[in-house]
């Protein structure tokens, strides 16, 4: 099987010598064993197969063992903007479980309408009209069915290497290899185009890239939408403003919508509580999720412009979890958490010390090619001194991190991903980046 850059970009590959060589140094004999077991009776996958490790507990930046061994976690599959097991988040819940653990579709709950509303509060521009559902890969599904519905039309029109989710209408409109290898006919219509690059290059890159997005609708015709993130997350790539307000033009000169997926940054992650902030645009539809349950209970969502309730004689979601309000109860403590800590105050203070310290580091490892910060979203490219992707070299560091106690996600083969909670504390942000420097002195000796 290739292990090339184009099956890393969501991730880490977990079927490489590597991966065996840390899982027998750095596991006992128990770990091993529950490993071995999960294996038995779980469909094996890659990315989740076999497991790094055996959690027994998780609490505000950390992730342990069953054997004891502690993580910093930056990965934290994006769902941990408030930290791990926040005690008004968790306390929001149990209160749940006493007094309503569930509401059947057909009818609705308190918990359920005030989220929606706060969100009609909170979101940019008109967008006021929400549903709810279990995952992002589903809350992007029904994006994709109200774009058809407002517009008559299935077309989409996506970026190459681009993650939406791991369903397959979700897949079809992703652009990754990893997910659409193999899987036979996809969703039609699903149209990809190039980003710039990976390395973002020039803001005259990104321009002629928005034309070459208004040439494929033009020649194409019949586009429903343009899907995109407002920040390339697996990348921790940022499109300038001049070129989400080119193609919010064009979407508007194409009679498309403009569906914005921020399922991985939304809630402060970006410095911002929705990362279309940084924009200067409003999307015709928002979809987010990952932290809006507060790392404790699944949910995700949509948000649409309030001119685009046109479905009330078709189903978009219809999903037996939909106004869920243990999920609902997790995602108002969440935003009472970011708010009443200001949470998002310090994902902007943090970024300015990330981004010092990600030059300090590149400075002293020429193997850094470029780093990146925007709030709590942090990235660091490895290049060889040939100019080629460090993929064997990216792997390494973050088995040694991992070794160290730090915790994180390489994406693209030789990007390193650091998504923090943003209740991180000073301490563990100097620990981290110690970790990181001792980690890439051993790697270039």
């Amino acid at each position: 099987m290739s292990t090339g850059k184009r099956d890393r970009s969501e991730g880490d590959l977990n079927q490489t010598d590597a991966r065996r060589r840390w899982m027998a140094d750095c596991l006992g004999g128990e770990a091993k064993r529950l490993l071995k077991e999960d294996e038995t009776y779980f469909l094996r996958q890659s990315l989740s197969t076999p497991c790094l490790d055996v959690l027994e507990s998780c609490h505000g930046s950390r992730i342990s063992s069953i054997e004891g061994r502690s993580y910093l976690d930056f990965h934290g599959n994006s769902v941990h903007q408030v930290g791990y097991g926040h005690p008004k988040v968790v306390e929001a819940v149990k209160r749940q479980l006493d007094q309503l653990p569930f509401c059947p579709r057909r009818y609705t709950n308190m918990p359920a309408i005030e989220l929606a509303s706060r969100l009609a509060q909170l979101t940019p521009g008109d967008l006021g009209k929400s549903l709810f559902c279990p995952g992002g890969a589903t809350a992007v599904g029904m994006a994709l069915k109200l774009a058809r519905v407002v517009t008559g039309r299935f077309k989409t029109v996506s970026w190459w290497d681009s993650f939406h989710g791991a369903s397959l209408d979700t897949i079809s409109v992703g652009g990754e290899a990893h997910f659409r290898r193999g899987m036979g006919p996809l969703l039609p219509g699903a149209i990809h185009v190039p980003p710039p690059s990976e390395e973002g290059e020039t803001e005259a890159d990104w321009l002629q890239s928005a034309e070459y997005v208004d040439y494929v609708m033009e020649h194409e015709g019949d586009v429903a939408a343009f899907v995109a993130e407002p920040v390339r997350t697996t990348a921790v790539l940022i499109p300038p403003k001049e070129y989400w307000i080119q193609i919010k033009e064009i979407c508007q000169n194409h009679k498309a919508l403009l569906i914005f997926d921020e399922i991985p940054l939304c809630l402060g992650r970006t410095g911002r509580l929705f990362a279309c902030e940084h924009t200067g645009v409003v999307p015709d539809v928002l979809c987010i999720g990952k932290g809006l349950g507060g790392g404790v209970f699944p949910l995700a969502a949509i948000v649409a412009r309030n001119g685009l309730d046109l479905a009330s004689h078709t189903s978009l979601g219809h999903y037996t979890h939909e106004k869920t309000p243990l999920g609902c109860a997790a995602a108002l403590a969440t935003l009472d958490v970011i708010r009443e800590e200001m949470l998002l105050d310090r994902a902007m203070r943090m970024e300015e010390r990330a981004r010092s310290r990600l030059r300090t580091l590149r400075s002293r490892h020429p193997i850094i090619e470029s780093t990146t910060a925007l709030g709590m979203l942090w990235g660091i490219r490895l290049v060889r001194t040939d100019g080629s992707p460090a993929l064997a070299e990216s792997e390494l560091l973050m088995y040694r991190c991992l070794e160290e106690g730090l915790s994180f996600k390489v994406s693209m083969g030789n990007t390193l991903v650091l998504m923090p909670p943003l209740t991180l504390t000073d301490d563990q942000f100097e620990e981290s980046m110690g970790i990181l420097d001792a980690a890439l002195n051993d790697l270039t000796g």
